[in-house]
């Protein structure tokens, strides 16, 4: 399979090129060339496959050209060896349930198969020291550090805004050590994700050192995501419930939502998508008006999603040949304030007894308000409620056990490294390394 730049001014790229550098040397991201159609036996069996046969043929539509297919069932296996399971809410509507991978976070699929695939690539060119850039706003910096963790050869650099990740988050990667370094931002994430950007387009650095990012720029990191859209649709037809499918996604960078897009570009049989957003409605505003106007992030309760200028977007647009008519045949939008999320949790816990976390809970919202009697809603659960511990215990005035998990990352002993958003001190910083 080879790959283009989102920009259309690079040179085509294999996997492995595509995986290595993250991004186009045109500053594009990386895309398919081409989205293979899954056969219909395929949809007509899959809710007798497991997570990983299911998975397994979903990669193998992307990666099995030119990964050896016992390597990439290798992968498979060892990134998703824990459930994602289904669970009913309230009406016609359902949880995902992505939190229970090793770092309680939906980033757990894609930074494993990352670390693996990318972990591949460099055993078998014999490279050592590759530098993985990484930018994060809460559970992107947690899921891949800990993927990556004591992988030989590799470093990782997480980048995150100052102040704006919740504790335990910052925990998840600030206490790792080793091979992983936590860079304390002052700025936000766009700042964060703009020093990586400009690292991969400076020419003295690459120079002298091999880059990439695990952000969802990368390939490796986003289309592994689109292997639990899937796994949601097998066991909604499972319960009888396949009929008119609508998922909805809480967005921040796209990368979620765009894993989705090409599951229904392979055939999946999903009627629509919403994506949903806190107060950063850059998204939701093109929607409305067919123009893209980033802005600078505001800080919500829903962290993760606070971002300005979301990378994806580029492949969205791609995707559907820039046409504002098709993206919004597949795709609305919503865009909550945090007293509309913290009501949320609140209101369904009240009477269900189930526990959003904030971005779920943005999309839980988007289905109540959104969904038509007929169809069936699955919204994306991202995260463990708990690693928003203060947030989600003063909204439902009460404690919240702390899964095991994530007593253990809270008992390290922080260590980061402040630097300014300046481009510069970053700059200087890669090159004293």
């Amino acid at each position: 399979m080879k790959y283009y730049s989102t920009n259309k001014n690079a040179p085509i790229a294999s996997l492995e090129e595509a995986v290595v550098k993250g991004l186009a040397e045109d500053k594009g991201l990386f895309m398919p060339e081409t989205i293979k159609l899954l056969p219909q036996s395929f949809y007509d069996n899959i809710e007798n496959m497991s997570f990983q046969e299911i998975a397994l043929q979903v990669a193998d539509a992307f990666f099995g050209e030119d990964i050896p297919k016992d390597v990439l069932k290798h992968i498979v296996n060892e990134t998703l060896n824990f459930d994602i399971p289904l669970v009913h809410v309230n009406d016609n509507i359902y949880s995902l349930e992505l939190f229970h991978g090793p770092t309680l976070a939906f980033k757990d699929v894609g930074g494993r198969f990352m670390a693996r695939l990318l972990g591949y690539f460099i055993t078998k060119e014999g490279k050592n020291d590759v530098n993985v850039l990484v930018a994060t706003s809460g559970d992107t910096g947690s899921a891949v550090a800990n993927g990556f963790l004591d992988v030989e050869g590799i470093n990782v650099y997480v980048l995150y805004p100052k102040g704006k990740v919740s504790e335990i988050q910052e925990k998840q990667f600030t206490t790792l050590g080793r091979n992983i370094t936590a860079i304390e931002v002052d700025g936000t994430f766009d700042d964060c994700q703009s020093l990586v950007k400009s690292a991969f387009m400076d020419k003295e650095l690459n120079e002298k050192l091999l880059l990439t990012s695990a952000n969802s720029i990368n390939v490796a990191r986003f289309l592994p995501q689109a292997f639990y859209y899937f796994y949601a649709y097998a066991q909604l037809k499972k319960m009888g419930k396949a009929n008119e499918v609508v998922i909805c996604v809480p967005s921040g960078n796209f990368g979620n939502i765009t894993a989705g897009l090409f599951a229904k570009k392979m055939g999946l049989p999903i009627k629509r998508f919403i994506a949903a957003n806190n107060k950063n409605d850059i998204f939701y505003q093109y929607l409305q008006t067919g123009v893209y106007t980033p802005k600078s992030s505001i800080a919500t309760i829903a962290n993760a999603m606070d971002v300005g200028d979301p990378s994806n977007f580029a492949r969205v647009i791609d995707l559907y040949n820039r046409s504002h008519e098709a993206i919004t045949h597949d795709i609305s939008g919503t865009t909550y304030s945090n007293e509309q999320i913290a009501e949320t949790v609140k209101n369904t816990f009240t009477k269900t007894g189930y526990l959003l976390d904030p971005h779920g809970a943005c999309g839980y919202r988007a289905l109540q308000e959104n969904l038509h009697p007929q169809e069936n809603g699955i919204f994306l659960e991202t995260a463990h409620p708990a690693k928003f511990l203060e947030t989600i215990e003063n909204i439902i005035e009460e404690k919240i056990e702390i899964p095991q998990k994530l007593r253990e990352f809270m008992k390290g002993e922080k260590q980061s490294i402040d630097l300014s958003k300046d481009f510069n001190d970053f700059k200087s910083f890669l090159l004293s390394l």
